[in-house]
């Protein structure tokens, strides 16, 4: 297992971290326990959770693991995340001080540790000031209840107006960001990587599977059945079957999802997770995983290192299509400045 640098931070966490979105849903607590203790014999050492994964079953969960193994609850950096509802009341979301303080307070019961590696606000809050928001984070690294801070779901000009807000009160920076980042989802280039890369943050890619379309096990023109999450939800959010089967973009980066791990001897999983593991400014890919067998497999991409050629191809066929201006050549080339007499 490679390790990396948590962000612009001092900690060290392994390249693959352990979503638990699924713990005390699509996972049972025995079945969750196995998992972490396969991910811990397998070298991570990164946990992500949020106090909604399972209306904060995933933490107690957990917990209870952390509780049973002293050695390992030492060994783990622990993340979590707090901004949606956890109550009915007005005030039981959101970014508020009010709201975020009970929400990490109640992280850190449902987890049983007096202090969280890594506290990330779920997503951005348009009604509180980005000020009060950052106020408290800081406060939190200052007082010990967190060691560092980071978003997950912001855009770019979101971070960036964070990060200078941050170093213009003099409060702790962020150092990390976690969105959704996979070959058939790389919207994040235009505009939230370059951001993450000029603030020295490091990404934390959520749902590098795709849903599962990158696992190899959907075929066209036969709509899925069974035991996998679009089998039993066909019209699943962002990995809807509909939507997903109308994109030709999405065979044609399957395909070549299939043949490279055809010709490399390994699955599916394991190349699209090489890929988003090889790219610029990621520190750690967040594997979900329902099962030992899935976890396994999804492990099996710390031993792959993709060829520049295959990462080329991957790179190629996924290459999203984002019109001529802002982000297309014509854009590009308005931005560039060529030293040797060029523009």
């Amino acid at each position: 297992m490679e390790y990396r640098n948590l962000g612009n931070s001092g900690t060290a966490v392994s390249s693959y971290a352990l979503g638990t979105m699924t713990f005390g849903a699509e996972a049972d607590e025995s079945t969750s326990h196995a998992i972490m203790a396969d991910y811990a014999a397998a070298g991570g050492n990164f946990i992500d959770t949020a106090d909604v994964y399972s209306r904060g079953a995933s933490e107690e969960i957990i917990g209870r693991w952390l509780t049973k193994n002293p050695l390992e609850r030492d060994r783990m950096v622990i993340a979590s995340k707090g901004r949606f509802p956890m109550g009915d009341g007005v005030n039981d979301l959101g970014l508020s001080r009010r709201h975020l303080r009970r929400a990490l307070e109640a992280s850190l019961s449902r987890l049983g540790v007096d202090h969280l590696d890594l506290y990330q606000v779920h997503s951005w809050d348009p009604v509180t000031p980005l000020e009060e928001t950052l106020g408290f984070l800081d406060d939190a690294v200052r007082s010990g209840k967190i060691s560092y801070y980071g978003f997950s779901n912001y855009t770019g000009w979101q971070l960036t107006k964070a990060v200078w807000m941050a170093k213009a009160n003099g409060w702790t920076a962020p150092v990390t960001l976690q969105p959704q980042y996979s070959l058939l989802v790389r919207e994040i280039e235009s505009e939230i990587v370059p951001a993450a890369l000029d603030a020295g943050m490091g990404l934390l890619p959520w749902s590098p599977l795709g849903g599962g379309w990158l696992t190899g096990k959907y075929k066209r023109d036969a709509e899925p059945t069974g035991a996998t999450r679009l089998g039993e939800d066909p019209e699943r959010g962002m990995e809807a079957w509909e939507k997903r089967n109308a994109l030709e973009r999405t065979w044609r980066i399957v395909d070549t999802v299939l043949e490279v791990a055809g010709d490399r001897g390994v699955t599916p999983s394991q190349v699209a997770l090489a890929w988003t593991v090889q790219q610029p400014a990621v520190t750690s890919v967040i594997l979900g995983a329902r099962t030992t067998e899935q976890l396994a497999d999804n492990l099996g991409a710390a031993k792959l290192q993709l060829a520049s050629e295959e990462v080329q191809r991957l790179s190629d066929v996924s290459t999203p299509e984002v019109g001529d201006y802002p982000y297309g050549v014509p854009g590009q080339e308005q931005r560039s400045r060529n030293l040797d007499g060029g523009r």
